[in-house]
């Protein structure tokens, strides 16, 4: 499948997706960010039957207190459907940041993410997008970006969040950088 890539420093496109109740919101809520001046981590997973997933979500939640001291917003988006989320949480999902729903196709073709197809229909019955993760900074620019095709290749996330306290500590910037 072709898709574009979004770069690091580069606007965060306007994505619609749903929340466990069925309400329709954007992925990144822009305004509000400008507004209060936090951050933004997005954090794609590949759905319901990733233990992989189950087990990095809950890693990022037992953190999540760490992120919250950075000014962080944590959210995590798959094209699950509200009875695939369910399940995960029936699973083990315990997180306390929202966990949002039905990405579609050409939004994680937005995103630059590697999509895949179910390997049978027990795995799910959906295509999928790989990993990634992006933290967008006040302004609405993705300021880092990380993407997988694989569901074992991601940051290690107590690393992440060690490195961002160091940068935001010591006024280091965190920015996009341009691709030559």
């Amino acid at each position: 499948m072709q898709n574009t890539k979004l770069g690091a420093g580069e606007s965060f496109p306007q994505i619609n997706v749903k929340t466990a109740d069925g309400r329709a919101v954007p992925l990144f809520d822009g305004q509000a960010q400008v507004a209060t001046g936090r951050w933004t981590l997005i954090v794609v997973y590949r759905g319901q039957h990733c233990p992989i997933c189950l087990k990095y979500l809950n890693e990022l939640a037992m953190l999540s207190g760490r992120f919250e001291a950075l000014n962080v917003d944590i959210v995590a988006v798959s094209a699950d459907n509200k009875k695939q989320l369910e399940q995960f949480k029936i699973n083990g999902l315990e997180v306390g940041f929202p966990v949002l729903l039905e990405l579609q196709t050409e939004d994680m073709k937005k995103l630059g993410l590697y999509i895949s197809d179910p390997t049978s229909d027990s795995e799910t019955d959906h295509v999928f997008a790989e990993p990634g993760l992006f933290l967008i900074n006040p302004k609405g620019q993705t300021a880092m970006l990380e993407i997988s095709n694989a569901p074992f290749i991601r940051p290690n996330i107590d690393q992440f969040v060690t490195g961002l306290e160091y940068a935001m500590e010591n006024n280091y910037p965190i920015r996009g950088t341009h691709r030559y």
